[in-house]
């Protein structure tokens, strides 16, 4: 029992602080919407009135802001006590699921924060966290395979969408074509290009204290996923890091290369909001989309196209190119919603989020355009963008391209 509790104090510690944070900023909301209106109100009660307003207000909106703080911290501070005396228990797929999600939409915020709710990147197996070093890898493998397939998830996600509908492309594919399978656990939050610093270096040491000699390396992605591979192997080629020597095939189901139109609209509104003052505090609640989903709007992977750009400003698509990595067979699958492969609304919906385009890597200006031969491109027709985690012909057209 002592183990549940202390479990449910963890969360409850990272949930509080997400409130005094949501309350402080619903706060500033409110109380910019009052400046705001009261500034265009002038011509009716007089400056004088108006600055006699805004000063009361701004008193009250600030006694609030400090007891949220104060009882926050009071909270915070308790269960940090709390806590440690309670023991450890294992996550549960369901809090999991729920923390994966508040991450995907919040994560680099509570990652710059130190809230115990933010994930951390490593790799599992058999739903077990890998320790790098040659001998716990020994001691977590039964019996590790020349061969290691590394699955990467996408938004608000985790290796549990891998196992889908009785159907575990991990498992399968450890038992036919001889993987041992590993899958990479993340912040979905934070920066494409940070997640993708961090998954290069943790591949460079699994590569390094793998136990066998290691004959092949082989990464199979979903949407943002693939994004984390891509920047993942640029900054590899760019250091010199031995596993992208050692990276053989790399697969991506439902990878937005050129970008989530969704995002864009997401985008577009928060522009809108901020055109009036009447409107414009409400363009924070806008802003409050992870740094992660804001690089899906073009499909950034790089440093200087995510981290440097301002948060809010009008940007077009003005990525690097960056290619697909030489020497490694690359694969993709697209999905589509419809079955008409030539119909252009087809084409645009895709799965539902990601259009087929997108997915496939092409892209009008033939310098961003991704070099994936023909036979290297598959899209599954009446198929959605979760649906591609536990498709029959999905799996088999993965197994074809992985045993090749």
């Amino acid at each position: 029992m002592s183990k549940v509790i202390r479990n449910h104090a963890a969360d409850l510690r990272g949930v509080s602080r997400m409130v005094v944070d949501a309350i402080s900023g619903s706060t500033e909301l409110v109380e910019m919407m009052h400046a705001n209106i009261a500034s265009t109100s002038t011509w009716v009660s007089g400056a004088a009135a108006s600055r006699v307003m805004n000063g009361t207000t701004s008193f009250v909106y600030g006694s609030i802001r400090g007891i949220t703080r104060a009882v926050g911290g009071g909270i915070d501070s308790a269960l940090c006590v709390l806590a440690p005396l309670l023991g450890d228990i294992g996550l549960s797929p369901e809090r999991e699921a729920v923390i994966a999600a508040l991450n995907g939409v919040l994560g680099d915020h509570l990652a710059a924060t130190d809230n115990p709710l933010a994930v951390t990147m490593h790799l599992r197996h058999n739903r077990k966290p890998l320790e790098l070093t040659r001998e716990a890898l020994a001691a977590g493998i039964q019996v590790p395979s020349r061969k290691v397939l590394v699955l990467v998830h996408g938004l608000c996600r985790t290796e549990q969408c891998w196992g889908r509908r009785g159907h575990n492309y991990g498992t399968e594919l450890a038992r036919e074509l001889g993987y041992t399978t590993v899958y990479l656990h993340y912040n979905t939050g934070l920066h494409i290009s940070t997640n993708g610093h961090a998954f290069s270096q943790m591949l460079e040491e699994l590569v390094a204290a793998w136990p066998v000699p290691l004959s092949e390396l082989s990464i199979l992605a979903h949407s943002m996923g693939g994004l984390v591979a891509r920047s993942a192997y640029h900054h590899a080629s760019v250091a010199g890091q031995a596993w992208s020597r050692k990276l053989r095939k790399l697969v991506f189901l439902g990878t937005p290369h050129h970008g989530v139109p969704l995002e864009r609209a997401g985008h577009w509104f928060e522009q809108l909001l901020e055109k009036t003052p009447y409107t414009k505090p409400f363009a924070l609640l806008g802003k409050m989309r992870s740094a992660g989903i804001r690089d899906l709007r073009h499909g950034c992977v790089l440093d200087e196209e995510g981290k440097t750009r301002s948060r809010s400003a009008e940007r077009a698509d003005s990525r690097c190119s960056v290619p697909l990595p030489r020497r490694v067979g690359c694969y993709t699958v697209a999905a589509m919603i419809g079955n008409a492969p030539r119909r252009h609304r087809d084409q645009l919906i895709g799965d539902g989020l990601v259009p087929v385009a997108s997915a496939l890597g092409d892209h009008p200006d033939p310098r961003r355009r991704l070099s994936f031969p023909r036979s290297h491109q598959w899209t599954a027709p009446g198929t959605t963008h979760l649906g591609l985690l536990c498709s029959g012909q999905v799996y088999e057209q993965i197994r074809e391209w992985l045993g090749e």
